[in-house]
């Protein structure tokens, strides 16, 4: 039972918090101030996962979105260790993301939230455009949601019952 608990200390994961954000819930007896918070982890090896936490003090909300980003973790698969197989969209709300594999050398082409996300998964190739909305909680859902959508020429093959040089040709 022990080896299955996720232990935080054995995957070395990096952290990068995504946004802070002061949320009030206003009461009969007044405003009661809180504080929101988004993180990313990734281990730039293909792992990636995000978290939100809401406390009444900053490092409170930090940790919180740390441990649901550990709970939420997902796997990327990378070409040649750089970038995603092919070209793919991802919504979240108003937000949508465009992302697409890049050629060696070009870097991350993304911005804010989404360059969070990609770097922590470990990619050093790809292009990304925001289109609608810019939330930064949306847009890292949106990312995320992208990724999930990946797949590989073995997925492909596994799915249609055939093998990778028949799709290939």
């Amino acid at each position: 039972m022990e080896d299955r608990r996720r232990d935080p200390q054995v995957k070395n994961f990096e952290e990068q918090v995504v946004s802070i954000n002061r949320v009030t819930k206003v009461t009969q007896g007044g405003r009661q101030l809180r504080f929101a918070a988004t993180v990313v982890i990734g281990d730039r090896k293909g792992q990636v996962g995000m978290g939100t936490g809401k406390a009444n003090e900053v490092p409170d909300a930090i940790k919180k979105a740390i441990q649901a980003a550990n709970k939420n973790l997902i796997k990327v698969d990378l070409v040649d260790k750089r970038t995603i197989p092919h070209q793919v969209n991802g919504k979240c709300g108003a937000a949508k993301v465009l992302l697409k594999p890049a050629s060696p050398g070009t870097g991350i082409i993304a911005g804010g939230p989404v360059r969070a996300v990609l770097e922590l998964a470990g990619m050093r190739d790809i292009l990304s455009k925001a289109l609608g909305s810019r939330t930064a909680i949306n847009m890292v859902r949106a990312t995320f949601d992208a990724l999930k959508s990946l797949k590989t020429k073995e997925k492909v093959a596994l799915l249609r019952g055939k093998s990778v040089e028949e799709l290939v040709r």
